[in-house]
This record gives C-alpha cells, structure tokens and sequence, in this order.
C-alpha cells in the first residue's frame, strides 16, 4: 500500500495550525503518497494556498474562495484559520487574479452555510457571495469546491439557477452532509462528493456513499479538523486522508487501491491536476 497514489481534495496544510511543522506534515504526506489541493476561505487564505500550491508544484494545488462564513453578520475569527483577527471584504477582482493563476484548479471554498445562523440578512449575503464566485467559476472556466451545510435546498435551487454557467464538470460538494435525496439531485447536476474523517467514526453518510457513483467520490481531510480514527482527538493532516480512503473502500466494496486510483482519476477529470503541475 505505500505504493498507492492517495489524493486529499481539500486540506488547509498553509494555515496558521501548521506555522510551527508545515513543510514536515508536507513531507509526512508526500512520503505515504499523498497529493493534494489546499484551499483558500478568504482573500489572504486562498492567496497563502496558492503560494504553497507554487512551491509544491506536482504535488499540491489550490483552489480560492471565500467561504460562507465569511459573509455572516456575526463573524467569528478562527484562529487556525487566520492568524490576524480581522474580517476581510470580498473583492471579485482580487480573487480572479489568484483564480487565474495555472496552479488554482478550482473556485472555493464557497458556497451556503446555515447552520449557526438564523437571520435573513446573512443569509442573503451568503447567496449573494455565492453568485458571484459561480461567476467566476464560469469566467475563468474553473470548477467549484463548494461548502454547503444545513442549507441544500437553497445550494440546489441556486445551481439550477446557474446550470448553464456551470463548468463542465462542476465541481464538488465539499464534506458531503446532505441527504440520499440532495446527493441524487446533485448527481444531476453533474456534480462529485468528498468524505472526509467523519465517515471513519460514523454511520451518517453511508447511505449516500452506497448510492454515488465510484466516479464521484474523492477523499478528503479537512485539516486541521475532523480527524479521522485513530487519530480523532488529534490536529488533522494531509497523510490521514488514508483512513478515509480504506473507508470508502469498505462502503464501496472495492479493494483499498483500486479506490484510491479511482479517486485520482476522478480528480484529474474535475481539475485537470496534470495539466497544471
């Protein structure tokens, strides 16, 4: 198995959670196989991601976004996301210059995230912030990384809305935690699905990981967060995405390498990785 090519669909190994050992962690994945895309949230993440994504090249690559959060009324600084406590403004232009650079492989995260919040205002600003990244998506012909919780009916009825600017393929559902019934719309749409830790130490998404496709399923991280067994408890990192991986496979009924070649495949389908090493 440490011949196997592993991929983490979205990691945040540029965030400040790894000042002290990032190029280690780096190393740590590199060894056990493992590439992956790093992902912005904001202006200054996603520019960090696509500066580590430079460095790296062949092995990591970025996507840049401004994630949901970003847009709530009552924004919350996490620390192992940015290390300033300083709320940033989306600016449209700033994100397609780093959009445009050749090692962004998609727009995101972004997307819809209800779950802390209930006032109508954040939440249009969440689906205004939203528009305007597919937008970009579609301009600068990208896929996206979208984040999506406690709110797929709205995700869904705004990709319809914007099906014909879709890139082909979309993009991904980033850490899926919809419904049977949402990912079957989402498949409609062309869209894949990551899993990340949770599925180690959970039942709640086995159902959908049964009904989608092996071709629209990657493997993810999250890290720093949601570590996967046996290292629940601890700060995630890249080289975990393994756990998952064997996860998957169980779900999937398929040998732990063939899933993990399944999901390099289906990654350089949605992001064209080799066309940008």
């Amino acid at each position: 198995m440490e011949h196997s090519q592993f991929f983490d669909a979205h990691t945040h190994i540029h965030f400040p959670a790894y000042d002290a050992d990032r190029e280690e962690v780096f190393a740590h994945a590199k060894r056990v196989g493992v590439k992956m895309i790093t992902v912005g949230t904001q202006e200054s993440t996603s520019h960090g991601a696509v500066e580590f994504a430079k460095k790296h090249k062949g092995d990591a690559w970025a996507a840049v976004g401004f994630h949901p959060s970003h847009f709530s009324v009552n924004w919350y600084h996490d620390k192992n996301e940015q290390a300033k406590a300083e709320r940033e403004e989306f600016n449209f232009e700033r994100l397609k210059k780093l959009a445009l650079e050749p090692e962004t492989v998609a727009i995101g995260e972004c997307g819809l995230d209800y779950f802390r919040i209930t006032d109508e205002a954040s939440k249009e600003a969440q689906r205004k912030g939203f528009m305007r990244q597919i937008e970009l998506a579609a301009e600068v012909k990208k896929p996206l990384m979208i984040h999506c919780r406690a709110a797929f009916a709205d995700l869904i009825s705004t990709l319809h809305a914007s099906g014909s600017t879709l890139h082909n393929p979309p993009g991904v559902i980033h850490f899926f935690t919809g419904t049977p019934d949402d990912a079957r719309k989402l498949l409609d749409l062309g869209f894949a699905f990551t899993f990340g830790g949770v599925v180690t130490f959970s039942h709640d998404y086995d159902e959908a990981i049964k009904l989608i496709p092996v071709d629209r399923i990657l493997s993810e991280t999250d890290a720093p967060y949601v570590s996967p067994l046996p290292y629940r408890g601890k700060r995630n990192e890249p080289a975990y995405v393994i756990e998952v991986v064997k996860k998957l496979a169980e779900l999937k009924g398929v040998a732990v390498e063939k899933m993990a070649e399944q999901i390099w495949q289906n990654a350089e389908r949605i992001f064209p990785l080799s066309s940008r090493a």
